[in-house]
């Protein structure tokens, strides 16, 4: 894949303010603020820049932990991670392959039974792509995933 590009001004013009702040500039929003904290419908997620398929709903959780917890990416390919040093702590960041968006962190506290991952990931970051939806959208491929 290749790296998703678009100029700011046009990211300005499509995102609202908090997912522009968090995929562009690593914010991070409120705990239980998120409109995918407490949802759990059938479909997918994907990134809210690029579209890009990052997350399925089978693999949605309830951490409690204020923000969407997924136990695994669709595909590692889908994501990036790197180390995050900021606010006096290590964790490791999650990102999106083509458009580099900021999408949360991943921590090793997640399902036993899941692998032990929690993808804590903004709201903010995602596009939810309903089940329906998902082959009339271009996402038809990936209707196994969440059946």
């Amino acid at each position: 894949m290749s790296k998703f590009v678009r100029n700011d001004r046009e990211l300005k013009e499509k995102l609202s303010p908090i997912s522009y702040a968090v995929t562009q500039e690593n914010a991070t929003e409120r705990p239980f603020s998120g409109a995918y904290d407490n949802f759990y419908e059938k479909g997918i997620y994907v990134d809210i820049v690029s579209g890009e398929p990052l997350f399925s709903s089978t693999e949605k959780y309830d951490a409690g932990c204020g923000w969407p917890a997924f136990s695994k990416p669709i595909s590692r390919k889908g994501i990036k991670e790197q180390a995050d040093f900021s606010h006096g702590m290590h964790r490791v960041e999650v990102r999106s392959h083509q458009a580099d968006s900021h999408l949360g962190h991943v921590f090793n506290d997640g399902l036993v039974e899941k692998g032990g991952l929690r993808y804590c990931i903004n709201s903010a970051a995602l596009k939810f792509i309903p089940y329906e939806e998902m082959k009339q959208q271009g996402y038809g491929e990936y209707l196994s995933l969440v059946e």
